[in-house]
């Protein structure tokens, strides 16, 4: 008889590979961090200290966020429906301005417990603090890829730019050996970054070969604005500095035209789709269609907290499967099986991580969510695929295990103590209203 550590059975298999191959009554079977058999279930043959009784729910890959800020779950609510510069000016810059490192550590591991309750297994973050973004992750048990954010002017953290390149240059450094931590080079955007440090940015990524991930293209205003600096689109400048290759991640990229999408597909640059985002703030519709049909690579993200309000990848899921049908008046573009990769396996390839997540495959890394589908809502199940898309919810996932170890089970959280993270976010969310007058008339 053979042994592994865990065994999940008893559910359907969506393993999200290259054939999008389904097994019914599956068996997955994991020792240490790593899958080491999927297929019919055989369990009599197989052997394990700890089961999972999928229940004849759904077994499929942990869901991947590829773009978010995980401590602004602290300015959840804090200032909706607000025009996009008076929402930055007013309230988002300067509560930022006001955050310290301990502040970012309880965002984050606020993040990672609703990441985690609602089926994200890895997320990619841009933010402030890294170094606690990335141990908060550590600390939940999460998968991720972080950088610190970079731009002109000083940092809250680390002061001039001088020092945000020393302070990244020491996370890759820190972090290269991690089994669940990954570092990024992260410039913030066109406008906030000049040439020199698009430039050296790129070239810190390319001499550790870690991703170069940047904001591009989200909305009307940057458009306007990097046109009238370079006389250029936000592609065309990036190409004029060199920095388009297949390391690059772009976060959003909204505004473009047919040219920066080929230009985009011929450089193998990934891009991250941030829908709800996009329509809270009213920057637009990325269109996503148009990029696939060049063969760009497409994952999701929520973006922040701020500009979504939550990080449940299901509502996105949702969401980026229905915006470019009405965009289109075509209801069959972005279909449930493409949002569905987008979320998983082309997520991964996004963030240079297909070959550890993202699909369910022997010899991939153990990151497993399962589904309870015993309720009205996902009854019945025809198509499994537009079950999750259309119907489900975060609040549906029943057990989560990520690098062979289960950080979730029966929708109890096993790595973070979630009532105590919730009361030191309630006491942070009081400094929040100090500094932005949240309570002004």
């Amino acid at each position: 008889m053979t042994r592994a550590d865990i065994l999940v059975y008893n559910g359907t298999i969506l393993t999200m590979d290259d054939q999008n191959k389904i097994i019914a009554d599956g068996l997955l079977a994991i020792s240490g961090d790593t899958i080491t058999y999927i297929g019919g279930d055989e369990k009599g043959s197989i052997s394990a200290e700890k089961e999972l009784d999928a229940k004849g729910g759904l077994i499929l890959p942990g869901l991947i966020n590829g773009h978010t800020h995980a401590a602004m779950t602290l300015f959840r609510g804090l200032a909706d429906d607000l025009p996009l510069l008076d929402w930055l000016n007013d309230y988002i810059f300067p509560a930022e301005s006001n955050m310290d490192a301990a502040f970012v550590r309880v965002g984050t591991l606020l993040a990672c417990a609703e990441m985690i309750m609602s089926g994200t297994t890895t997320f990619c973050d841009m933010y402030l603090f890294e170094e606690e973004v990335a141990s908060a992750a550590r600390e939940a048990g999460m998968r991720c890829l972080v950088g610190e954010v970079l731009y002109d002017f000083p940092s809250p953290n680390y002061g001039p730019i001088e020092r945000g390149f020393e302070y990244t240059e020491s996370l890759i450094q820190k972090w290269q050996d991690d089994p669940l931590v990954s570092i990024a080079v992260e410039p913030h955007s066109l406008f906030t970054c000049s040439p020199d440090l698009l430039t050296t940015a790129n070239k810190l990524a390319l001499e550790y070969d870690v991703p170069l991930i940047i904001h591009v293209a989200e909305t009307l205003t940057e458009l306007a604005e990097v046109k009238k600096r370079y006389g250029k689109t936000p592609v065309e400048h990036l190409h004029s500095l060199g920095l388009l290759g297949p390391h690059l991640i772009a976060d959003h990229c909204v505004h473009l035209d047919e040219l920066d999408i080929k230009t985009m597909a011929e450089h193998g640059v990934k891009v991250i789709d941030n829908p709800e985002s996009n329509m809270k703030l009213a920057s637009g519709i990325s269109p996503v269609p148009e990029m696939l049909a060049q063969g760009v690579t497409v994952g999701l993200g929520t973006d922040g907290c701020a500009s979504n309000n939550n990080l449940d990848l299901f509502g996105e899921m949702d969401m980026a499967a229905k915006i470019h049908k009405i965009q289109t008046m075509d209801p069959t573009v972005t279909d449930a099986i493409t949002v569905l990769r987008m979320a998983t396996i082309e997520g991964a390839k996004a963030l240079g991580l297909e070959d550890t997540t993202g699909s369910l495959e022997v010899g991939k890394k153990a990151d497993v969510i399962i589904m309870d589908t015993d309720k009205p809502h996902l009854t019945p199940m025809y198509n499994p695929y537009s079950l999750l898309v259309y119907a489900a919810t975060g609040n549906d996932v029943k057990h989560s295990i990520i690098d062979g170890r289960v950080v979730m089970e029966d929708r109890r959280l096993l790595t973070l103590d979630v009532a105590d993270i919730i009361e030191r976010s309630k006491e942070k969310s009081k400094k929040v209203r100090e500094w932005v007058r949240i309570d002004r008339d």
